[in-house]
């Protein structure tokens, strides 16, 4: 069985025991187990259940296993002729979760 669930505006194909990084999400330092009750699309071969948007009822719950940051991406900036150049560098914080369970309910 598996899903698609939306996070930090992007979507993220999961099946139980896989190990995602999505960006930093906001919770209490305490708290080790994130649920994501926007489920998109979920089921198996057999039966495929799909969101308009969402699935109404359906949740995935993840534990939380650290955070970390990903690789370094480096921008320049050129304009000939001016003597202007400048570099920037950016390094997203991310999460990184194990899936632990899928609930589907039938709609």
């Amino acid at each position: 069985m598996y899903a698609v669930i939306q996070t930090g505006g992007k979507q993220y194909r999961v099946k139980e025991g896989d190990v995602i990084d999505v960006e930093k999400l906001v919770f209490p330092k305490s708290k080790k187990e994130i649920t994501f009750n926007e489920v998109l699309l979920g089921g198996d071969k057999k039966e495929l259940a799909i969101g308009q948007p969402i699935i109404k009822g359906a949740k995935v719950k993840a534990e939380v296993l650290g955070s970390l940051r990903a690789k370094k991406i480096v921008t320049y900036k050129y304009k000939r002729r001016k003597s202007y150049h400048r570099t920037i560098g950016h390094r997203q914080n991310l999460v990184r979760l194990r899936i632990k369970e899928i609930v589907l309910k039938k709609q």
